[in-house]
């Protein structure tokens, strides 16, 4: 550097592999092969003095704006949609999509559809095949839920298939499906996935000639009226369902070693799966009590499925209508859909059912520090509140069957806590004497609730070789032994030296 000016004595090639051009710089200037680049040049000629000098605009450059600024306003849009998106301090599903074989379901479904939206749901209406369903957008998903009223549809539009609907399951959201007779291989394959089969004849639907739905005409007793329910409040409310729920569809059975799948509402034992057309030739593949009318699943993740073998179930004309049911003396007014579905429908959209564990504490009783590791034999508090999801706020989580488990390959203690019906569970115990690396666990699980599963991880170290007692009472005896055979030994030896 000589006289405040910089010189580049260097000339150097360089291949820009963004827009596939070449190049060459030296003292003279720039040169550019195969392209048009933007080259800024700064010419220092002294500290106090600068010149900034644009070669050659890009002549894509208005493009290249408008495209920028369809990213930003995608991205923004996007951001808002996601912060209304299920929380964990929110766990209600606030954006569904509904896909509908004919858009006049929106109309003939609308008590359901009305009621979904009287909750605070966004619902977002579509036919199944149109070409731009899509479930995610820039590996964030669109929407809470998915509600498939679509019974009839052979292949979904846009890139939704089966995959997509289980990814959508898997990753913890939550799904509705309703079929009828004319149920497609889609919706009994996606239901197969999760564990429930519906009858194989795609002829056949659910007859019962003993709890049949009293009408005017004698008909083939395919419109049922259903009352065997599932005994559980979170699932359909604490409120009874006083009468019968209207269905007319295909029945599905469940696989009873499969816990996580449970009947909701059952058929009769005089029910049977088969074509009302024609003449039994051989025995029913569903038959009784086995054949479930609605289930549910809720997943390991906690993610929650409906299927019902019934679309009319949640039809206005079903939601409507009065209901005597066959060898009843009792008629009712208005039917007991309106009332199941939407109690089912809170319990699967997270309005109900959801608990949550905060504030996990361990330590060592007359502390409260939590240490970072515990002595064999010392006595120990745990702590833990739960609470539960009521469709507005978090309200403290009552029972009797929290427990927490001190793990190292199998339970060294299991108790059960107590509550202060506060939300608070709180149990004391002693420190095995068994040092290692322990867990606090809790594993919870409920019919109907989500799943709880907690554990963090403490080690338990022995006594140090200063922290033993000084005597031990059990070696009391012991002790005197060795004191009375040193006491004999020296009278022994005195007895001995001293005698003639």
């Amino acid at each position: 550097m000589i006289g405040n000016k910089i010189r580049h004595d260097t000339t150097w090639n360089h291949r820009d592999d963004r827009y596939g051009c070449k190049r060459t710089r030296n003292r003279g200037g720039d040169s550019v092969h195969g392209c048009k680049v933007v080259v800024i040049r700064v010419n220092l000629q002294s500290p106090n003095t600068s010149r900034l000098r644009s070669r050659t605009l890009n002549p894509n450059q208005n493009m290249a704006k408008f495209s920028i600024a369809t990213v930003f306003i995608a991205s923004i849009s996007l951001l808002l949609a996601l912060t209304r998106s299920f929380s964990v301090e929110n766990p209600t599903d606030r954006r569904i999509l509904v896909l509908l074989d004919d858009l006049a379901l929106k109309s003939s479904h609308s008590i359901f559809f009305t009621s979904l939206q009287a909750r605070g749901f966004e619902l977002d209406f579509k036919l199944s095949d149109d070409p731009k369903i899509a479930l995610q957008r820039y590996g964030q998903h669109l929407y809470d839920g998915l509600v498939l009223f679509s019974p009839t549809t052979e292949r979904f539009g846009g890139s939704l298939d089966v995959a997509a609907i289980l990814d959508f399951v898997d990753s913890g959201k939550d799904l509705i499906v309703a079929a009828d007779a004319s149920a497609s291989d889609l919706i009994r394959n996606i239901a197969a996935e999760c564990g429930v089969d519906f009858d194989e004849d795609p002829s056949a639907v659910v007859i019962d000639h003993g709890s049949y739905a009293v009408s005017g005409t004698e008909g083939d007793h395919t419109l049922i009226a259903a009352d065997d329910f599932i005994q559980s409040d979170v699932l359909l409310g604490s409120t009874k369902i006083e009468a019968p729920v209207l269905f007319k569809g295909i029945g599905h059975s469940v696989n009873p070693a499969n816990s996580l799948v449970l009947k909701v509402l059952s058929a009769s034992p005089s029910a049977y799966s088969a074509n009302p057309k024609s003449k039994l030739s051989s025995p029913p593949s569903l038959s009784g009590s086995s054949i479930s009318l609605v289930s549910v699943v809720q997943a390991r993740n906690n993610a929650r499925v409906v299927f019902s073998g019934s679309l009319d179930l949640f039809s206005n004309k079903f939601f409507k209508s009065p209901v005597q049911k066959a060898g009843s003396s009792n008629k009712y007014a208005k039917s007991g859909n309106e009332q199941f579905v939407t109690e089912l429908s809170k319990w699967v959209f997270h309005e109900r059912g959801h608990l949550k564990a905060v504030n996990v504490r361990h330590h060592r009783v007359g502390e409260t520090d939590e240490p970072a590791i515990y002595r064999i034999n010392d006595d120990l508090q745990y702590s833990v509140e739960i609470y539960e999801w009521s469709g507005s706020s978090w309200e403290p989580y009552v029972a009797n069957d929290v427990q927490v488990q001190f793990y190292m390959m199998s339970p060294y203690v299991l108790k059960t806590m107590s509550t202060n019906k506060k939300g608070l569970y709180h149990a004391s115990f002693k420190v095995p004497d068994v040092y290692g690396v322990f867990q606090f666990k809790v594993e919870y699980q409920r019919l109907g609730y989500t799943s709880l599963s907690l554990a963090k991880q403490i080690p338990v170290r022995p006594f140090r070789h200063n922290e033993y007692e000084r005597f031990i009472p059990t070696a009391f005896p012991y002790y005197g032994a060795s004191f009375s055979t040193m006491a004999g030994f020296l009278i022994f030896s005195f007895i001995y030296l001293y005698s003639k």
